[in-house]
């Protein structure tokens, strides 16, 4: 199972994109405190529509909390400032995708504690700062899914 654990969401409609694409696709889902939002935010359930009741999804005090408590195989920051794209990364079932809040990114002190191969990103042209939280998830899973043969799909 892949885990997408979203560090201090702040757009609803975001975070409901990704419960409908782990809805979809088997992941697990992880918000890290403190939220942009309530959980039953109006905005929020537009846009995981019916899903959020498909998806597999907690919320935690701290990313601390979030990743003792789980037995991820292993954990791979997705940030802007990675040096590997994420396409050259092998992954594997029980990795987990950490991803920071839409208007800052995930922290350097994060970033620095992992080691350099599970810092990963997106190629984007030179004059970009990033692409969108939600399609970006979607980019990275499902190459992570697409590695492990669409496990699960019909």
């Amino acid at each position: 199972m892949i885990s997408i654990i979203l560090y201090e969401p702040e757009i609803p409609p975001n975070t409901g994109n990704i419960i409908r694409l782990c809805a979809n696709m088997g992941g697990q889902l992880h918000l890290i405190e403190p939220l942009g939002f309530e959980i039953d935010d109006k905005k929020l359930r537009r846009a995981g529509l019916d899903y959020a009741e498909f998806a597999k999804m907690k919320v935690w005090k701290s990313l601390d909390e979030c990743l003792l408590e789980n037995n991820f195989k292993r954990v791979y920051a997705c940030s802007t400032k990675g040096s590997q794209n994420y396409s050259e990364a092998r992954f594997e079932s029980g990795d987990a995708f950490v991803f920071g809040p839409e208007t800052r990114g995930l922290p350097e002190s994060y970033l620095n504690g992992l080691p350099t191969e599970q810092v990963i990103r997106i190629p984007m042209l030179p004059e970009s700062r990033s692409m969108n939280l939600s399609n970006s998830v979607a980019v990275i899973v499902f190459e992570a899914w697409r590695q492990q043969g669409f496990d699960g799909a019909v």
